[in-house]
């Protein structure tokens, strides 16, 4: 595989992985947040240049130091052609297995690559699914081939019913606010996913309202790939449609960034489904994936809470 190292490589990489969007929105979102000043210290390499088959983008070797730190130990992979990206998948070179790790994609035949890949290493793998949704002003900046009849001409919606201003003030997080979030996040509950999310607050922009005692009782918050997501509502503000409030805040700010947008949402959170619906938020036909990689001669010692992918953590979208 070929690192990039050159910004222009970079850039050039980004305005062709914009022309296969939605299956490369999550390596794009992360090329897009690279070119902006790589907050997160990542590199991207490809099986060949310009003509590239296969990008992988992953931290960069210091990065990676905490072996059991799969939310840092993460690459997104996009490709167009399975058996090239299989092949580079089996370098130690580009995937260090013998870590815990993610990998992330939107491509249905990724599952079946890594999974020969896994059995291969010897490595436990844990899949999860969820729809993929394109924030209409993203499909209308960055995909317009994926328009189709009225959907060019949707813009996210203004929630109908206002919120008590007197009560909630739009705001944003910080990192004293991590806690908070990890706590309701359904990926989260533990140490290494409070440092993943304390560092999204500080490098990313982040929204939230904040209730009568000053402190968020709603948030959303964007990730290294350009993705909206760790969505929460504490418990007993819930129902007052806040998050719809926070998303329309958040879409109409981001975009004026030239940002790329979307979100994933469980098959089985109805509520955020319908909101997402109400809002022209855009499903797409490829889902959202991420496969959970353990060395298998380590899972029977793994930490206590430090790998989890947690359960349904209160109302919280992730």
């Amino acid at each position: 595989m070929i690192l990039l190292r050159s910004p222009q490589m970079l850039q050039t990489l980004e305005r062709t992985l914009r022309k296969d969007i939605p299956e490369s929105l999550k390596v794009y979102g992360t090329i897009f947040h690279m070119n902006l000043g790589n907050p997160f210290k990542l590199e991207a390499l490809v099986d060949k240049w310009p003509d590239f088959k296969t990008v992988i983008v992953r931290p960069q070797e210091q990065e990676m130091r905490d072996d059991l730190d799969h939310y840092t130990n993460t690459y997104q992979v996009y490709s167009k052609d399975l058996q090239s990206c299989q092949n580079a998948l089996k370098s130690s070179d580009v995937i260090n297995w013998k870590q815990h790790l993610q990998i992330q994609g939107l491509q249905s035949g990724l599952n079946e690559v890594i999974k020969n890949v896994a059995k291969e290493k010897s490595v436990q793998v844990k899949m999860t699914n969820r729809n993929l949704y394109l924030i209409s002003e993203t499909l209308n900046r960055h995909a317009p081939d994926e328009q189709t009849g009225a959907k060019s001409n949707y813009k996210t919606q203004k929630p109908k019913k206002d919120i008590d201003s007197k009560r909630f003030k739009m705001s944003s997080l910080d990192p004293t606010h991590a806690s908070l979030v990890n706590d309701l996040w359904s990926f989260g509950g533990n140490e290494k996913s409070l440092k993943f999310i304390s560092r999204c607050i500080r490098h990313f922009p982040s929204y939230c309202l904040l209730g009568p005692e000053g402190t968020p009782v709603s948030w959303d918050l964007m990730d290294q790939t350009g993705e909206l997501r760790m969505a929460g509502t504490v418990p007993e503000y819930r129902g007052l449609g806040l998050i719809s409030h926070i998303i329309y805040h958040q879409i109409q700010a981001l975009d004026k960034l030239g940002y790329p947008m979307y979100s994933h949402i469980d098959k089985d959170n109805q509520p955020m489904q319908r909101l997402s619906q109400t809002i022209k938020q855009m499903p797409m036909k490829c889902h959202w994936q991420q496969w959970n990689c353990e060395p298998a001669a380590s899972s029977s010692a793994k930490e206590s809470g430090s790998q989890s992918d947690g359960g349904s953590r209160g109302a919280g979208s992730s």
